[in-house]
Order: C-alpha cells, then structure tokens, then sequence
C-alpha cells in the first residue's frame, strides 16, 4: 500500500489544478474578467469590503496553513514533507464540501513569523485552518488570530475534538454510561490531546487524566509547559502521580492520540469491564483493533480509514467549514463544537460495536454538521 502511494503521488504530479470558471473565448468575456471591467468590481470593493464575498472566491475559499513541524505520526518533517497531507486536505474539502481549499506551506517555525504571514494573507480567503502545527505553538498563533475578522482554527485541535466527543456519545450509549460518571484517560497532551480533554470538560466530563511522555499530569509535577500546567488544573480531580497504567486502572476510556503500540494487553486488561478504547494515532494506531479485541474489548475505534469506526478529523472539518463559510460566523466556539458532535453522533440511531460512529461517505453527514453550525446560537 505504502509503494502504491508514492506511484500514485508521483502520477499525479499533485493532487490539485486550479480551473477557472469563465473560458476566456472571446474579447468581451476577458474584458469583463479583467481590464477594463475588472475595475468596476475592484471599485465595488474598495467602497464596501464586505462585498469582496459576492465579487471574488473569498466567499467559499480557506487556506490550509502548516509548517511542517507536527505532520500526522511523523513529527517535524518540514513544509516540503507536509505538502502532499496538505493537497489530501485540499482534496478532501472540495471532494465532501465543494470548497476551494489552497495548501500554504510557511518556510519558518518562529512563532510571530507565521502570525505575521497569516494576518497578511487573510483577505484573500473567508477562513484559515492550521494543520499540522506543534504544540504548544499552535496554541499561541491560534488564540493570537481570533480577532483577524475570519474563522482561524487549528483542526487537528477541534475537529478532533469534536468527532472524539462525537464517538465517545454514542459508545457510551453502548454502555449505558453517562459521560459524567466516566473515568477517562487521555494519552497525548499536544495539540488534539488538549482540545479533546477541554472539550469532553466543557460536555460534562468529571473524571479524566492526561497522560504525556512523563506520566500523569498533575499539580505536583515540576517544570511542566504553561499549558500542560492548565491542563493539570482542570484535570486529574485526585491529583494522583505515577504511569500509563496506573492511569488506566479502573478507567472506563482509554483515548490515545500519541504513538503507535502503547496500549499494552496489561493495561487494557486493569480497564474496567466493556472497556471503551479509541487508539487514534495515525498512521498506525496505539493497539491493533485485532489485539484489542483478543484482550476482550468490544468497543474500538481508531483514527485510520480501513478499519472500523474511524474517529478522525476528516469527518468533521469538511461540513464545519463549510458551516461557518455559509454562516458567516468568525470564530469556533465551544458551543458550535458540541452542538456539531451531538449531531454527528444522532446520525446513527442504533449504535453497535462494529458502527457508532458515521463514515466520511456518509452523504448526510456534510449537510447535518452545516445545519448544526448555521443553527448555534453564541
């Protein structure tokens, strides 16, 4: 599969082409495109600049903005590297959504460089996703460009976020559990990791622990990131120390958006009965469905598509775009977020282990996450 996809990025040369809607056939029709009468359309914008939504592509065109310094499982690969995820991203936005999505690779890792870069870019586009963007960094550019006029919003963040929080209602309905009587581990604290926790917080959450590559987050850990001392405070109510499995103990969710192979059948095996298990990291998960099913676990989700019960942004950022293009809005509130997962979640009505979560194909899963934007109220 892997020499399948390099065959088939190399074919393709790239996975996108800009088209223009008008052919430009005939002298009348490029004088309206351009000059002479492209300048009344300038003169249109130039006297109100909200009417740039009806007179150019900005009304249904985002950028998709990355460094290269977090790229799925791979870590900091620089621009070049993250450019065939950013054309998938592109492709995925017009394929489910019919939105023009540019793939913007920044050649700098500096902080205020890329804030810069976005504020100057933004006109020409209705709203910015950053992707693949490390933490604690993305954190900082995202909450630095909230005021830019648009929607900026990290994906791998929220999206994540949301389609986690999405999964985890209707597993739970499974078990016949309520997300506030849930003891849940969260292993990863970067970018999703934090969205993830704060968001399933915000949903009525009580009892969860964040783990990172030291052990537990808690108040008694030294020298932690600004951030992760955040997270400290809002999580982990015992304020307990010590591993992933002693973390997982008694745990009735085990959420990973870390590396592969790190949920062992020791520490599934100490999880409460009918444990719930989303090994999420991509390409290759934290257990194998496979190894995870051996150990007993009958609900499993993963991040990856040919296994069931993807939970993965992709199924949500399409239709969230496309909601908050429509819509107008300029920012991503905690509300539209849980508003968009309580709808993903209703899309299946009888949830089993082998489906409790709505595909990318699904055709109704793009036009539902709109109506749920459209209708959030802030």
């Amino acid at each position: 599969m892997m020499d399948n996809s390099v065959s088939f990025h190399k074919k393709l040369k790239g996975k996108l082409s800009v088209v223009s809607k008008q052919p430009l056939r005939s002298r009348k029709i490029l004088s309206l495109a351009y000059t002479p009468g492209v300048a009344e359309a300038v003169k249109k914008i130039r006297d109100d600049k909200k009417s740039v939504y009806d007179l150019t592509i900005k009304n249904n065109t985002i950028a998709i903005i990355s460094d290269g310094s977090a790229v799925l499982g791979l870590g900091n690969v620089g621009p070049e590297a993250a450019m065939p995820v950013m054309e998938g991203k592109c492709a995925i936005f017009k394929e489910f959504a019919g939105i023009n999505a540019f793939p913007i690779c920044l050649n700098t890792q500096d902080e205020q460089e890329l804030i810069n870069a976005i504020h100057w870019m933004s006109p020409s586009f209705g709203a910015i996703t950053l992707e693949d963007i490390s933490a604690p960094r993305c954190f900082n550019i995202e909450n630095h460009l909230q005021d830019l006029g648009i929607p900026v919003v990290h994906d791998d963040q929220h999206a994540t976020a949301i389609i986690t929080l999405a999964g985890l209602y209707n597993a739970l309905k499974l078990n016949k559990k309520k997300l506030k009587d849930t003891k849940i581990v969260v292993v990863g604290s970067g970018a999703a990791g934090t969205a993830i926790c704060k968001l399933l917080l915000t949903a009525g959450a009580k009892n969860i622990l964040i783990i990172d590559r030291e052990g537990i987050l808690s108040k008694s850990r030294k020298n932690l990131r600004e951030y992760k001392k955040e997270l400290a405070q809002i999580s982990n109510p015992e304020n307990i120390s010590g591993s992933i499995g002693d973390a997982a103990k008694k745990a009735d969710v085990l959420i990973g958006v870390s590396s592969k192979d790190l949920f062992t059948p020791d520490i599934i095996r100490s999880m409460n009965n009918n444990p719930i298990i989303f090994a999420l990291a991509n390409p290759d998960p934290e257990i194998k469905p496979s190894l995870a099913k051996k150990c007993g676990v009958k609900i499993i989700a993963t991040g990856r598509s040919d296994y069931p019960n993807q939970v993965n942004n992709a199924l949500v950022f399409p239709g969230l775009f496309k909601g908050l293009l429509h819509s107008k809005k300029k920012r991503l509130t905690d509300n539209i977020k849980i508003n968009v997962a309580q709808t993903i979640a209703s899309l299946i009505s009888k949830p089993t282990p082998q489906k409790f979560i709505p595909t990318i194909f699904d055709k109704r899963l793009v036009p539902a996450i709109v109506k749920a934007v459209e209708s959030t109220k802030d």
